[in-house]
């Protein structure tokens, strides 16, 4: 009896999930359906002779980008195994790849666009990360909506693109794979078997197409984002803070807040979010700047200090208690290694910048180059955000970038979010780079991508005079789909070991 029950209820689920399009296997879930059919039968007949040239430029597109992806591949597996003969992987060389494959079903051909990450050198947005290796929770929304809306749209230009060729749909579903979401379309397989190769190429290329598509769109927004927020937010006269992280050096009573507007580091103007970046990254790479100070002051300032060296080998002459005085060196006329400890924010906020002597000597007032004496790599940074008091900000400036984020659109009105631009900026950022690494990688020769589909319609409808016998034309496309695949496979396992390496 309990055998029985189990047997009903097993198959009152199994009839549950088929009436409404489920299937559930181990780290696998679809769902299909016809809902969309009338609405992808109305794309398909939509202006015929409009989507004809649409296609066919898609198709065209879909074999150059299937010639440029080997060449794009190739490029990348030889500037890896550079990378990991010469020196250890950089982080800001990370890239990001989509895998999506087709496959055939006993159902009809299945277009599948199954994302798998893998991390790569010198391909797509350097800025992109891998969940569950270094990608921050905040950005998983932008992660994961850009995959499933890249897959959504290169779906879409499959299906479409069958209509318009003739082909039954049957209909299109979306799943989640492992935690990765995508889309698919189910075509009748014995419709593309009876059209032209010119024909099957159109559709199988509109994927890629579809995809290249959305990224250049996503790049118009994103240069065009100005202008288009023109009217409810200004740019060009600072950096907007919309974040600072509880654990930042920059968070405290002297620190910055969301709301402040940032216009210099040091001497370097600060119009945006790029003008932060580039003047962090040039106070890293060069040394520490110093400070104009009378010897009037000088003397009035500092106090007798013990100087020790760290074990870095710098310069340390004030007491570690002490949260107010830095200790500075300089150089005299007799001696060239002189230090004083002093109060930092004295020094600085009534001081010229400078690099030696020479930038000081004004008028007849003898003064110094004052320059703090810090560890390797920690800076001593001025941050100007107007009308509040100038932050100080001492340690290594990726700390500060790391942990503070900003935007450079300011709200033209108090009611108007903050978040606003920063959110369409990153979510275009997410589909300029996810969708074109979907475009690329699904153009490669490789079995079981859309590549595999591609070359077999372009060597019959290229070779078919040539090569007379159909089982010659299949080996040669086997042997390119072989190359493909191991070229893509190779890329694939040193782009993994390029990530668990670090």
């Amino acid at each position: 009896t309990v055998l029985q029950s189990s047997n009903s209820l097993k198959a009152s689920y199994e009839d549950w999930l088929l009436t409404y399009g489920l299937s559930v296997s181990p780290f696998h879930m679809r769902w299909q359906t016809a809902l969309f059919n009338r609405q992808f039968y109305n794309w398909g007949r939509w202006k015929p002779r409009f989507l004809y040239l649409w296609f066919s430029v898609g198709m065209l597109f879909g074999i150059v980008a299937m010639f440029g992806s080997v060449i794009l591949l190739g490029k990348t597996l030889m500037q890896t195994l550079t990378h990991m003969l010469t020196e250890a992987p950089k982080a800001q060389n990370d890239r990001m790849l989509q895998v999506v494959v087709s496959v055939l079903s006993s159902e009809g051909f299945v277009f599948v666009s199954l994302d798998f990450l893998v991390c790569f050198v010198s391909l797509s947005c350097p800025h992109q990360q891998v969940p569950g290796v270094n990608l921050p929770v905040s950005q998983l929304t932008y992660f994961f909506s850009a995959i499933l809306i890249s897959g959504v749209i290169h779906e879409v230009g499959h299906g479409v693109a069958a209509i318009r060729e003739q082909v039954r749909f049957n209909g299109f579903g979306i799943f989640i794979f492992i935690v990765y979401p995508g889309a698919f379309v189910d075509l009748f397989t014995t419709h593309l078997q009876l059209i032209s190769p010119v024909q099957q190429l159109r559709i199988f290329c509109a994927g890629v197409w579809h995809n290249f598509v959305l990224g250049v769109a996503s790049f118009m927004v994103l240069f065009l984002l100005p202008a288009i927020l023109f009217p409810f937010y200004y740019t060009g006269v600072g950096a907007l803070v919309t974040e600072v992280a509880e654990d930042s050096p920059a968070n405290g009573p002297r620190g910055l807040f969301v709301g402040d507007l940032v216009t210099n580091l040091q001497d370097c103007p600060v119009y945006g979010v790029e003008d932060w970046n580039s003047c962090l990254g040039d106070i890293s790479d060069k040394s520490q700047v110093g400070y104009c100070l009378s010897a009037a002051t000088l003397q009035q300032l500092s106090f007798p200090t013990r100087v020790y060296r760290r074990l870095d080998g710098t310069v340390e002459c004030c007491s570690n208690n002490s949260l107010t005085d830095i200790c500075f060196s300089y150089s005299s006329n007799l001696d060239s290694h002189l230090y004083a400890c002093l109060p930092a924010r004295k020094v600085i906020e009534a001081s010229k910048i400078c690099r030696t002597n020479m930038d000081c000597q004004k008028d007849s007032v003898p003064s110094f180059c004052v320059t703090p004496s810090l560890e390797n790599q920690t800076r001593l940074i001025r941050v100007k955000h107007p009308p509040h008091i100038d932050m100080l900000f001492v340690g290594h400036p990726m700390h500060l970038q790391y942990t503070v984020s900003l935007s450079s659109f300011v709200p033209r009105q108090n009611f108007l979010s903050i978040d606003l631009p920063v959110v369409i900026e990153t979510f275009c950022k997410y589909l300029i780079s996810l969708s074109g690494a979907l475009a690329v990688i699904n153009a490669v020769p490789c079995f079981a991508l859309d590549g595999q589909w591609i070359l077999n319609s372009f060597l019959e409808a290229t070779l078919s005079s040539l090569i007379v016998e159909k089982q010659h034309r299949e080996l040669v496309g086997f042997l390119i789909l072989l190359a493909g695949s191991a070229l893509l496979a190779a890329n694939v396992a040193l782009g993994l070991w390029m990530v668990t390496a670090r």
